[in-house]
This record gives C-alpha cells, structure tokens and sequence, in this order.
C-alpha cells in the first residue's frame, strides 16, 4: 500500500505564507510578475520572466499583446485548460471502473491481464510477458487486488496528481504517469520471480511522487516534508510482504526522470528535450524487457 499525501508546502518561515488569491487555502511563495498576486502552483503560466497569473495572461498585460497573440501555457509550457484535473479525474474513473470488472468477473479477468512474466495460470495455460502478451505491461497499472488497495491508490492520485496536471499540462502529465507506469511495471519483470503476479497503479503513482519532488525543488519549496514522506513509503514498500517493490522504485526513478525533464528544460528547445527523454525512458523499459523475455526462453 503506497499513500503519499501531502500537497507543497512553502519554505518554512516565522510567519505563514500568503495564500493564493484564486485559491485561499493554499499557501505560496510565488506571486505573478506582473499584479504581484500571491498564486499557487496550479495558477501559474509560465511567462519570459517568471510566472503569471490567469488574469493577467487572459488581459494581455504582461506580454503587451493582445489576448489573442500567444496562448497561455503552464509551468512545463503546456496548455493552460479550463479543467486542470481532467485527466486525473479519467484516470480516477478507468481504473474504479476496471476494478469493478475484476469484483463482477472475478479473479479469470485479473489473471488474463495482470503482470506476470511466464507461469502455468490454471484454466488458461502458459501465460505471460515472456509469451508474448506485452499488453500486462500496460493492463497491470489499472488493476487492483483490494478495495484497500485501490482507495490508497486512488487517494494518492488525487491528491498528487491534479496539482501536476495543473502544472505540466496534459499531454505531458499523461506522458509522465504511463511512462513511469511502464517503467515499474518492465523493472518488476525483469527482477521478479516470473510466476509471481503483480499488479497495481504503485509504479505510476510513484513516478507522480518523484516529478512532485522535482517541482517543489524547482519552485524552492522547502523539500523535508517531500522526503520525509518518500522516507516513509519506502520503509512500506521494503518492509511490507506481498508489495512489488520493484514496481515503486522503477516507477520513482522514472518520474524523478521525466520530471526534471518537464520543468528544466530550455525554453527554446522544451519540447524536443521533454519527449526525447520521455523516448529514453521507453527505451530502456523496451531493453529491460527483451532482456528479461530473453532469460525466460
């Protein structure tokens, strides 16, 4: 069970932060460039001097522009939406939705898609990775074994998830959260005992953890209470019995990867660096696993 509450907090101070103007009960240590407005991570536009507010973005005050002329972007130079929580809330939903199939269908279903890498399933035969069926890679990340298991997961995600859509945009929060899935999913194959199933969104959430880290640095957060809580989730995953281990660490390497990508690339050159390694990343998820497809037969 890996929960990782916690939402940024500023640098530690005598006296709190101000809190953001849209959203009172976050606090902040950023303010736009322009109104000098106390904004959170999820408000924040990335401007050629720091970062603005909506408002101002939408006013064309601080480019001197009109409203039109550029089209506001997030912290990573994504897209800024009206819902930045969309694809946290759809994820949220597939894999409730997932889960309901596995408590109506029953443990048949879980076992056609669940992570293994080659061992006699009774009523399907040999089954896994090894055999061909890659897609368990992917499967595994949206089914769970326990309605404890899933609410951990779930909570996690809406906590830490939609303040990262919010600051990476979309396309680039998807790409970290499946990336990251993978890479869990490829360094549990590789390492694990190959009929020892697995399954879970642990991998993903943890790449979530680690890009959060990443952002909070970036954003000169004080960073104790993000390790203070990584301390703690891996003293769960090592200490715990039946929680793939590799799958949290595969998944946390990954994101803290993706992450430094997202929010430190160049600006001229942003996106070729972001995706290129987001490419890098799947590379080695494809290495590990014909490496691992290679050992088993």
């Amino acid at each position: 069970m890996d929960q990782v509450p916690g939402s940024p907090q500023g640098p530690q101070d005598a006296q709190s932060l101000p809190t953001c103007y849209r959203h009172p009960d976050r606090e902040t240590g950023i303010s736009c460039t322009r109104c000098e407005r106390s904004i959170c991570p999820e408000c924040m536009i990335s401007a050629s001097v720091g970062f603005q507010c909506p408002e101002c973005v939408r006013s064309g005050s601080g480019t001197g522009h009109s409203p039109t002329a550029s089209q506001p972007r997030t912290l990573a130079g994504g897209t800024l939406t009206e819902d930045p929580r969309l694809v946290t809330k759809i994820l949220l939903g597939l894999n409730l939705a997932l889960f309901l199939v596995q408590l109506s269908i029953g443990d048949r279903f879980t076992d056609s898609f669940d992570l293994i890498g080659r061992a006699l399933v009774p009523g399907l035969g040999l089954e896994g990775v090894a055999e061909g069926q890659w897609y368990r890679l992917v499967t595994a990340m949206f089914l769970h074994g326990s309605v404890i298991h899933i609410a951990f997961n779930m909570l996690s995600l809406w906590w830490i998830g939609g303040p990262l859509e919010a600051a990476l945009g979309r396309a680039r929060y998807i790409a970290l959260y499946a990336i990251s899935g993978l890479a869990g999913s490829a360094l549990t194959y590789l390492l694990a005992e190959p009929n020892q199933p697995s399954l879970g969104a642990s991998g993903a959430i943890f790449g979530l953890f680690g890009a959060t880290a990443i952002l909070m640095r970036r954003l000169n957060y004080d960073m104790r209470p993000v390790i203070a809580l990584l301390v703690i989730n891996l003293i769960f995953t090592f200490g715990w019995s039946n929680i793939a281990w590799e799958a949290h660490i595969g998944g946390l390497v990954g994101g803290v990867v993706i992450g430094y990508a997202m929010v430190h690339a160049p600006r001229g050159r942003r996106a070729l660096v972001q995706y290129g390694v987001c490419a890098l990343v799947l590379v080695a998820v494809v290495v590990m696993t014909l490496i691992r497809t290679g050992q088993l037969t």
